[in-house]
């Protein structure tokens, strides 16, 4: 009788084993299941660090594209979020977690130029196609058939502020640069080559000044600038270093005019600065009071709302993102698949794509095809629009 029963109760362990094995692989079948019913898109931004402020609005507008076009070829598009935390080695590492880990079929970012670069070779090995919403420098895409962009790029924001400036007055200009940063020295190079080609004076250009990363004082460079006192000052840079440079330049009685690139465009730049702020020229991609399209129209009446009085203005970075997701899913759309070859294939044959930043078609380098750029400046606390702003 006790060996009946010992051989019953060993049985029984057997068949409960047997039955716990078959409902985890019932699960791990489910789950596989489930990512088959989605298409992953990843973005990976810059959440934390000196281009924190610009990397969350940028995150805002894809996420909002996301709930307004949430599928795709009959699924749910799901985005897998990493921050890059504003540093080119995190930047690689979190775009490979992208396709090793989470096998994405393509993906946005990043807001900063240096992380998209880094990350480049990384999307060019695995051919798996990115869209940069707001990323400027021409050698994010340059010899890298799988990177795109949404935005118009320096050697254009350059010539548009070098003609700015003009237009306000200057004759003469210093530049202030961060060593290292390719946002930075790119477009503050373009700048110095355009205004030197505008004003037709090699010697326009009186000043020229890098910082490293972290400094926060620029009492030295700025007194330098003072003495030789030029017409503009142009200082691309993070929205972390804008307010300081501005601040500190208005302490030193500098009465210059001061403009900054794209990247100025965040309130925390204001909120920083205070009243120094004041009467800064800033270029960037959109303004909500002139737009382009009907999807522009449509875009504006729904973040709106979805800020809730969070900003006081849409950021042109948060349409950019906005821009970058519906490209990429229209490319998908289209190409029917979620192959890297076929999207990128897509993405290159776009035609006169209606986004919220303007009509879009690509250069062969995988540009948007811009000559479109808006000037503001900071009027009583708030950024204002001046003026649209095309070079040919």
């Amino acid at each position: 009788m006790k060996r009946k029963i010992s051989l019953f109760l060993c049985f029984m362990m057997v068949f409960t084993m047997f039955t716990a094995c078959s409902n985890e692989q019932g699960t791990s079948t489910s789950e596989a299941g489930s990512d088959e019913d989605v298409i992953k898109i990843g973005v990976f931004e810059p959440l934390t660090g000196e281009n924190g402020g610009g990397g969350l609005q940028e995150l805002d507008g894809i996420e909002y594209a996301n709930k307004m076009y949430p599928e795709v070829l009959g699924k749910k598009i799901q985005l897998v979020v990493v921050d890059n935390k504003s540093d080119k080695g995190e930047g690689t590492t979190s775009v490979s977690r992208l396709i090793e880990k989470d096998k994405v079929a393509a993906i946005i970012g990043s807001y900063g130029s240096g992380v998209s670069i880094a990350a480049g070779d990384i999307i060019k090995n695995a051919k798996i196609p990115a869209m940069g919403a707001s990323c400027t420098n021409p050698m994010v895409t340059q010899g890298n058939e799988y990177y795109f962009r949404a935005c118009f790029i320096d050697p254009f924001q350059g010539k548009v502020m070098a003609n700015y400036a003009l237009e306000k007055g200057a004759k003469t200009a210093a530049v202030i640069m961060q060593n290292g940063d390719d946002y930075s020295i790119g477009l503050g190079n373009f700048f110095i080559k355009s205004f030197k080609e505008l004003t037709g004076d090699e010697n326009s250009i009186i000043d020229v000044s890098e910082f490293q990363v972290n400094d926060t004082d620029f009492n030295s460079i700025l007194t330098n600038i003072k003495a030789k006192n030029p017409d503009v000052i142009f200082a691309p840079s993070s929205l972390t270093t804008a307010p300081l440079i501005i601040s500190q330049a208005r302490d030193l009685g500098i009465k210059s005019l001061i403009m900054g690139g794209d990247t100025w465009e965040n309130p925390s730049v204001i909120d920083v600065a205070g009243s120094d702020a004041e009467g800064i020229f800033i270029s960037t991609f959109f303004d909500e009071s002139n737009p382009a399209t009907e999807e522009a129209r449509s875009f504006i009446e729904g973040y709106r709302e979805e800020l809730g009085g969070k900003e006081t203005n849409i950021p042109a970075v948060a349409a950019l993102g906005y821009d970058a997701y519906l490209l990429i899913r229209d490319a998908i759309e289209r190409a029917g698949s979620t192959n890297g070859d076929a999207i990128k294939d897509a993405l290159n044959s776009t035609k006169d794509f209606e986004g919220v930043t303007g009509i879009i078609n690509f250069t062969e380098e995988g540009d948007a095809d811009k000559n479109i750029a808006v000037i503001k400046t900071v009027e009583n606390g708030k950024f204002k629009y001046i003026d649209t702003v095309e070079i040919k």
